[in-house]
């Protein structure tokens, strides 16, 4: 499979990396880089070998060799892009946020589909081994009947001018408290009953923190919290009525330990990775090859739902991006 790299940011860095070593093992390899200036292109092309550099994405896109594109843009920037990509007959693997908001995202599924083309969004906690490690640990029962989770992840990004600005759909939310509630969603599921929040705003009107609590209809409570302004523990805890579980670093998990009444502990390491972006290179591989339009490990449903959910938390707190009824 040929990759294309759409933007090569910072994020994008880390893709090229991962590209750079599964190229030595695996079915794939980044053919192309495409940017807005050409000599930056050319400069990440010659950092990470790769063979073909654009000035412009259009022309990235109409490459015929390309089967994926990666798009590495700001969120506010994925629904042109990915729309830009599919028309072009290319599928996509799609940075966190998958877009803006749930409209957008409709549309980018809709239009995937209609060409029967690969389109799924770069959640690496979807695909890492230990979101497999934690399904296996709550399916055995081992800490009982479930009733709560708690999650947080916060980085200090004060200096990063983009998480102030809404044309660039910037504030905590879509760059970390989308993983908080992703996490949730792995652990209890998406059939929810209610959900209650409260967040600090920056003058320019995007959140800073939030604090989230998700209530679930078989009584399970999520109490998240996101912040783009504090560094954080980034801990999760699942707490049943015969123990509890630890997951460390819920952005990518470190260590899980599985504590029980009876004194018991588990404790379970994940295995070494190249950066962890290997692991959704590998889902779309299979289903690029497998002709699916979808990873099962992170379904188009479950996309919009997470979309769904922040565009009503935002609408709660207020937090209006200028794109939203465009």
């Amino acid at each position: 499979m040929n990759i294309g790299i759409l933007a090569p940011g910072v994020i994008a860095k880390k893709m090229a990396a991962t590209l750079a070593e599964m190229s030595k093992k695996d079915d794939v390899r980044c053919l192309a880089v495409g940017s807005r200036d050409l000599e930056k292109a050319k400069a990440f092309a010659e950092e990470y070998d790769i063979e073909r550099a654009y000035g412009s994405y259009e022309e990235l896109a109409a490459d015929k060799d390309i089967d994926l594109i990666y798009i590495s843009s700001p969120h506010s920037h994925h629904y042109a892009h990915a729309m830009l990509c599919l028309n072009a007959g290319k599928s996509i693997l799609v940075e966190k946020s998958f877009t803006g908001n749930a409209r957008q995202a409709k549309e980018v599924i809709k239009l995937a589909k209609e060409n029967n083309l690969l389109c799924a969004e770069a959640i690496w906690t979807r695909y890492l081994p230990m979101r497999k490690k934690l399904d296996e640990i709550l399916a055995s029962g081992v800490i009982g009947k479930i009733h709560k989770l708690k999650a947080n992840l916060g980085y200090n990004k004060l200096h990063v001018e983009r998480m102030y600005n809404p044309a660039l759909a910037g504030g905590a939310l879509l760059d970390v408290g989308v993983y908080v509630i992703n996490f949730a969603l792995m652990a209890f599921g998406d059939d929810i009953e209610n959900i209650c929040s409260s967040a600090q705003l920056a003058d320019t009107g995007v959140d800073k923190f939030a604090d989230i609590k998700i209530t679930f209809k078989d009584g399970k409570i999520a109490e998240l919290y996101a912040s783009c302004v504090e560094k954080t523990d980034r801990k999760g805890f699942i707490k049943g009525d015969k123990g509890f579980i630890e997951f460390e670093n819920i952005n990518n998990c470190e260590w899980i330990e599985v504590n029980t009444d009876g004194g018991k502990l588990q404790h379970f390491d994940p295995p070494a990775q190249i950066t962890g972006f290997e692991y959704q290179v590998e889902a779309c591989l299979r289903a690029w090859k497998a002709g699916e339009v979808e990873c099962p490990e992170m379904p188009h449903g479950e996309i919009i739902k997470v979309m769904e959910i922040m565009d009503g938390l935002r609408k709660e707190w207020g937090v209006v991006y200028p794109f939203d009824h465009s």
